[in-house]
């Protein structure tokens, strides 16, 4: 499987641990993860997006899977998400969000939904590498006025946003 760099380099960042309890938020055609359920031994992993395409996609593509308990696939955007599951990483990649305007309803449910030391993770492959700079300002910004300690680590092309609630 064809697998974009910057989902492989976004899932290295999480550092998944086996029993981990994880939150994707976006997960398209479900490629991300499947990489986050390969590590994940008696952990679990909750996709989530609004689009019922990629959820019937990223469903078949991560039938293993579920069929393992490992992972659960939901049609549902995040802000209608309805859980009592708590979790040690929540991640989003290329999720605009984030971004493009305020996200503290969402930022307060995230952190509802955190375990205590847990984080999240907001990854982005801008189409401009020049942008990387002002992506990392705003969700910085954005991420410190909504109750989180943000934590910026960049590759050459790629840039994670790292935050744990204050």
């Amino acid at each position: 499987m064809n697998v974009p760099d910057r989902l492989r380099w976004a899932v290295e960042r999480l550092d998944v641990a086996p029993t981990d309890h994880v939150l994707e938020i976006g997960c398209g055609p479900g490629v991300a993860a499947d990489l986050v359920c390969q590590r994940l031994d008696g952990g679990h992993l909750l996709a989530i997006d609004r689009s019922p395409v990629a959820i019937d996609r990223a469903t078949r593509r991560n039938a293993a899977h579920i069929t393992a308990g490992r992972a659960d696939f939901r049609d549902t955007a995040l802000e209608e998400l309805a859980t009592d599951e708590r979790f040690d990483t929540a991640f989003a990649v290329n999720v605009n969000l984030f971004w493009t305007r305020s996200p503290a309803h969402e930022l307060a449910l995230i952190r509802g939904l955190l375990r205590p030391g847990g984080a999240l993770h907001l990854c982005y492959e801008p189409p401009d590498p020049a942008r990387l700079t002002d992506l990392a300002a705003t969700l910085q910004a954005a991420l410190t006025a909504h109750g989180f300690h943000p934590t910026t680590t960049t590759g050459a092309r790629f840039l994670d946003v790292s935050a744990t609630p204050a």
